[in-house]
C-alpha cells in the first residue's frame, strides 16, 4: 500500500489499529465528556447553598438569650423543636418586636427579625441544642420552677431539607454512573477509548510501531564491536527496500532472523539500530507480550500482530527473549504449558503456513537457543542464525570509542590497553565501566576521566565496590596476603597459567577479600596441559595456606568451585580422561531432566577420576610453592606493606618470569572470590562452543 494511502487509512476510523488513538477533524467541535455533567451539578448545588446562605431564615441566638431575655419576658408566641435537626425555632409576639432589645438586635447585626422569612409570621429566631428530648425536658423542669412565667405554645417535628432529597435522588444516579464509566474504562482501555489495556481488546497486539513518523535515535554508528551481525542486517533492510534486486535472480527475502548471543551482547541494541536506519514499519515486541492469565489471549495476539504487519508490508516484526514463548514442545509433559504451546504453533503457522504473504521479516533475539523448538530454527522461518559473540579484543576497542565519546577523557587515555584489561566483557559490561569511571572521577573532583580512574571502574565491575571500612584481623589479613601471594606465584611459575598483572589484598563486594589479575593469551582451543595448570593456578591459594599456617581456612570455596567444574567437563564433556574414555556426557536437550546420561557405576568411575585429577593438581602445586617458598614469604610480606602490587612490582622482587611472554591479549580476574569471566561454568566458553 502507498504511503499516502496509509497516512488516509490512519485518518480514518474510530482510532488507529496500532497506536490505539483516533485522529479527529480540527473542524468538529470538543467531544462529549462526562466530568462536565459532574461539574454542572455540583455548580448546582454550591449555589443553592451559596444562595441560602446569603438568605438567612432566621437569627441566631443561644439557649441562655432564649430563656433570659425572650420567654422570661413573655415575648415568645411560641417555638417549635426540630428533633432531626437539634434545632429550636422561635417565634416573638409582633408587638414585642418593638421593644429595645430587639431593635438594637436589628442594628447590630444588620437584620430584620421582623421581615425574616418575607413574612413578619416568623421564626424570628433559632438556636442550637445538643438534645432535642432533653432540651424538652428541661423546659418542663423550667416552668415548674418558674410559675409565673407564661408558658408559650410549643411543638415537635421533623423537617426537610432541600438538600437532602436532591442527594438521595442523585447519589444512586452518579454511583451508577461513575461505577458503569470505571467498568468501561477497564474493558476498553485507556480512556474508555479501546486501547489494548482492556478486557475486549485483551487479543490485541502489544507491539510498538516504530514507522517513519517515530524518532528512533539509535542508529549502525552506535553499534561497535559486531560488524558480520551489522553486515546481516544491513543486508535484511536491503532486501525490503531492493526486492527486485534479489528477485530478478530467481532468490526469496529470507522469512526471518534469529539473534544468538550471551546477554549483553548487543542483540537488541542491534535491533534497534535497525529501526532507526530503516525506512520501513518496525514492529517491535517482547516473548512474554504475548503470554496472559486467560486462555487464548497468545495465539490471538499473534494473529493480529501479523495482521497489522500485512497492511504495513514491506515491513520488520522484531520479537525480543523469543524463548519465552519458543521452548521446545513435549520435553516435559509435567511441566508442559498448552496455553505457551498453542501460541508457538499459531507463530509458526503465521511465519509459513499456507496464508504467508511476502514482504514481512521476523527478527528475534535469544540467549538460550538450546531451548527453542527445532520447527522455529528451521530455512522457511528463521532462515539465518545470526550469532553475537562476546567481542574480542579489536571489537572492545571500537565498543569503547563510541561509550568515550559523551565522556571527557584525558588526552593520555590508552583505549587499547582497556580493551587488553577487560577480557570477556560484553557490550553492556564496557558501557558500565566507562559510566564507573566517569562517576569515579566526579566523585575525586577532576575535570576530566583517567587511566586510573577506568582502572578502579574495572576493579569496582569485577571484584565489586572497595570495602574500606572493613575490619579485618591482623591473623586474617595475613593469611589473604600468603593465599593470594600463593596464586600469583603459580601463575608466574607455571609455563601455560596466565602471568599476573596485579594482586590486592584489598576487601571489595560482598565476600571478596582479595583478588589478582592475569593476563591470557586470546585462544578458542585449550589442551590438557593448560587446564591443568589452570587448576594448579588456581589451588595455589590453598596450598600456600597449608604450607605456611599448617592449616587450611574457608577461603578458597571459590577456588574448588572453580577447578570441580573444570574437572568435571574434563572427564564428562571434553573427553580427556583415559579410564572415562573418549566419551561426553553432555546433551542440551537434557537439561532439566532428573536421569543422567550414564549408569550408577559410571557416575562412581567419574567421581573418582575427578577426584585423582584435582589431588594430582593439588601435590604439584604443593610441590611447586614449597620449591619457590622464599618467594612466596617475599611477595606476601609486600602485600601487607603496600596492598596492591603491579607486575612490575613482582618483576623487582622476585625476577622477570621464566618463560617468554607475548604482548597480552587480554586480562582476566581468577581471585578466589569471584569467577573468571573466561572461566565460567568451570571452562573458558570459548572450548564448550567447540
Amino acid at each position: 500500500m502507498a504511503q499516502d494511502e496509509l497516512k488516509k487509512d490512519r485518518r480514518i476510523g474510530p482510532g488507529n489499529e496500532v497506536t490505539g488513538r483516533g485522529d479527529r477533524d480540527p473542524k468538529k467541535g470538543p467531544r462529549f465528556n462526562i466530568y462536565w455533567v459532574y461539574g454542572l451539578i455540583a455548580a448546582v448545588i454550591i449555589g443553592f447553598q451559596l444562595y441560602r446562605g446569603s438568605n438567612p431564615e432566621a437569627m441566631i441566638t443561644t439557649r441562655e438569650d432564649f430563656i433570659d431575655s425572650m420567654l422570661s419576658k413573655g415575648d415568645v408566641e411560641r417555638y417549635l423543636v426540630v428533633p432531626n435537626k437539634n434545632l429550636v425555632r422561635v417565634y416573638i409576639k409582633p408587638s414585642s418586636l418593638n421593644k429595645p432589645y430587639y431593635i438594637s438586635l436589628e442594628k447590630a447585626s444588620n437584620y430584620t427579625p421582623s421581615t425574616s422569612n418575607g413574612t413578619d409570621k416568623g421564626p424570628q429566631f433559632m438556636f442550637r441544642v445538643v438534645d432535642a428530648k432533653g432540651f424538652d425536658t428541661q423546659m418542663q423542669q423550667f416552668f415548674k420552677d418558674h410559675p409565673d412565667v407564661v408558658k408559650p405554645k410549643s411543638d415537635a417535628s421533623d423537617e426537610e431539607s432541600f438538600f437532602g432529597p436532591l442527594v438521595q435522588l442523585l447519589l444512586p444516579v452518579l454511583l451508577f454512573v461513575g461505577l458503569w464509566i470505571l467498568f468501561m474504562r477497564k474493558v476498553g482501555g485507556p480512556a474508555g477509548g479501546g486501547g489494548p489495556g482492556g478486557i475486549f481488546n485483551i487479543g490485541k497486539s502489544k507491539a510498538t510501531l516504530f514507522d517513519k513518523g517515530t524518532k528512533v535515535n539509535i542508529t549502525f554508528s552506535d553499534v561497535a564491536g559486531l560488524d558480520e551481525a551489522k553486515v546481516e542486517v544491513m543486508e535484511i533492510v536491503d532486501f525490503l527496500k531492493n526486492p527486485k534486486k534479489y528477485t530478478s535472480l530467481g532468490g526469496k527475502i529470507p522469512k526471518g532472523a534469529l539473534l544468538i548471543g550471551p546477554p549483553g551482547t548487543g542483540k537488541t541494541l542491534l535491533a534497534k539500530a535497525m529501526a532507526g536506519e530503516a525506512q520501513v514499519p518496525f514492529f517491535s515486541m517482547s516473548g512474554s507480550d504475548f503470554v496472559e492469565l486467560f486462555v487464548g489471549v497468545g495465539a490471538s495476539r499473534v494473529r493480529d500482530l501479523f495482521k497489522q504487519a500485512r497492511e504495513k508490508a514491506p515491513c520488520i516484526i522484531f520479537i525480543d527473549e523469543i524463548d519465552a514463548i519458543g521452548r521446545a514442545r513435549g520435553r516435559n509433559a509435567i511441566m508442559s504449558n498448552d496455553e505457551r504451546e498453542n501460541t508457538l504453533n499459531q507463530l509458526l503457522v503465521e511465519m509459513d503456513g499456507f496464508g504467508t504473504d511476502s514482504g514481512i521479516i521476523i527478527l528475534a533475539a535469544t540467549n538460550r537457543p538450546d531451548v527453542l523448538d527445532s520447527a522455529l530454527l528451521r530455512p522457511g522461518r528463521f532462515d539465518r542464525q545470526i550469532t553475537i559473540d562476546r567481542p574480542d579484543v579489536k571489537g572492545r576497542e571500537t565498543i569503547f570509542y563510541v561509550h568515550l565519546k559523551p565522556i571527557k577523557k584525558s588526552s593520555r587515555l590508552d583505549i587499547r590497553k582497556l580493551a587488553e584489561q577487560t577480557p570477556g566483557f560484553a557490550g553492556a559490561d564496557i558501557a558500565n565501566v566507562c559510566n564507573e569511571a566517569a562517576l569515579i572521577a566526579a566523585r575525586k573532583g577532576k575535570t576530566e576521566v583517567e587511566m586510573e580512574d577506568f582502572q578502579d571502574a574495572i576493579d569496582r565491575v569485577i571484584g565489586g565496590l572497595e570495602k574500606k571500612n572493613k575490619i579485618i584481623s591482623p591473623d586474617e589479613k595475613e593469611i589473604i596476603a600468603y593465599h593470594e601471594a600463593g596464586h600469583a606465584i603459580c601463575g608466574w611459575y607455571l609455563e601455560h597459567a596466565y602471568p599476573l598483572l596485579k594482586v590486592t589484598i584489598v576487601p571489595r563486594g560482598t565476600a571478596a577479600l582479595g583478588y589478582a589479575q592475569y593476563t591470557p593469551k586470546e585462544q578458542y582451543l585449550y589442551n590438557t596441559d593448560q587446564l591443568f595448570d589452570q587448576m594448579c593456578m588456581t589451588l595455589g591459594g590453598r596450598a600456600s595456606e597449608e604450607i605456611f599456617f599448617g592449616k587450611i581456612s574457608t577461603g578458597a570455596s571459590n577456588d574448588l568451585q572453580q577447578i570441580t567444574k573444570m574437572a568435571y567437563s574434563m572427564v564428562t564433556v571434553y573427553g580427556m580422561n583415559e579410564k572415562v574414555g573418549n566419551i561426553s556426557f553432555y546433551d542440551p536437550a537434557q537439561e532439566g531432566y532428573f536421569t543422567k546420561p550414564y549408569s550408577e557405576d559410571t557416575g562412581k568411575m567419574i567421581d573418582e577420576e575427578v577426584r585423582k585429577l584435582i589431588e594430582k593438581a593439588y601435590i604439584s602445586t604443593k610441590a611447586l610453592l614449597q620449591e619457590k617458598k622464599t618467594q612466596v614469604e617475599v611477595l606476601a610480606k609486600e602485600l601487607l606493606k603496600k596492598e596492591v602490587l603491579f607486575q612490575s612490582d613482582v618483576e623487582a622482587l622476585i625476577g622477570k618470569r621464566p618463560y617468554e611472554e607475548k604482548k597480552p591479549a587480554e586480562v582476566v580476574d581468577t581471585h578466589h572470590d569471584t569467577l573468571p569471566p573466561t572461566l565460567q561454568n568451570g571452562l573458558p566458553p570459548e572450548v564448550e562452543k567447540f
